[in-house]
């Protein structure tokens, strides 16, 4: 989808994006999110780029763990949601640690070299550009640096798999379209968009291209999503 489309489309579900996110999920994207700040080794000092961010619940994830001396910038091409990130800054504790920043993940205006870790949660199959995405996390990495990808995935269980794909792709878009009110079908878009990614080995094999070693991939709840971890060479 053209990225214009998909900006279109998180915009006009920013307001309902993380009750339904909590609800759609059963409450699990939480527990996710928590997962792979764990397996992204990040410490008081580390400083985390989370592109995609969305409401910035990754990076908010990142600033739980991190003390005064790091930092967290969380990037996203969607204003609206940015703005729905930045009322949740002025009600934590750690917002000095978490700054929203409007930018593509296609384009980022930051110097190589920069971050410690840069991560992205059910982001990065909206990007337009798959590889480039990563390309560009990657170049603002510092060198052994990490680079986190949480996204869904297609189980691997046969059974799971159809009575999973029953509740994504007929359950799942109901309730989302009704609640959010949306009639751009923008939950009917992301069983779409999860069934067109790449699996887990064809990730991993992708960040490698992208100049990543060591990739190591973790699945969770039955396989429906994963996380990709690899270290910038």
């Amino acid at each position: 989808m053209q990225a214009h489309r998909i900006k279109k489309l998180f915009s006009a579900v920013a307001r309902h994006y993380d009750f339904l996110n909590s609800l759609l999920s059963l409450r699990l994207d939480g527990t996710w999110r928590r997962e792979t700040v764990k397996v992204s080794d990040v410490n008081a000092t580390s400083s985390v780029l989370d592109v995609c961010t969305g409401t910035g619940e990754l990076a908010l994830a990142y600033a739980d763990k991190i003390g005064t001396g790091g930092t967290v910038i969380g990037s996203d091409f969607c204003f609206e949601m940015l703005e729905v990130a930045q009322k949740k800054v002025h009600r934590k504790k750690h917002q000095h640690a978490f700054m929203p920043v409007e930018a593509d993940t296609l384009a980022l205006p930051f110097p190589d070299n920069t971050f410690d870790i840069v991560s992205v949660g059910f982001g990065i199959r909206n990007v337009s550009d798959l590889e480039l995405g990563i390309r560009e996390m990657t170049r603002v990495a510092n060198k052994e640096g990490r680079i986190a990808i949480l996204e869904f995935t297609q189980p691997v269980n046969p059974i799971f798999r159809g009575l999973y794909y029953f509740y994504f792709t007929k359950i799942l878009p109901f309730i989302g379209n009704r609640i959010s009110r949306n009639e751009d079908d923008a939950y009917g878009y992301l069983p779409r968009s999860v069934m067109q990614f790449p699996s887990c080995d064809e990730l991993k094999t992708i960040m490698e291209q992208c100049g990543l070693t060591d990739v190591q991939y973790y699945r969770k709840t039955f396989g429906i999503i994963a996380i990709h971890v690899g270290i910038k060479a």
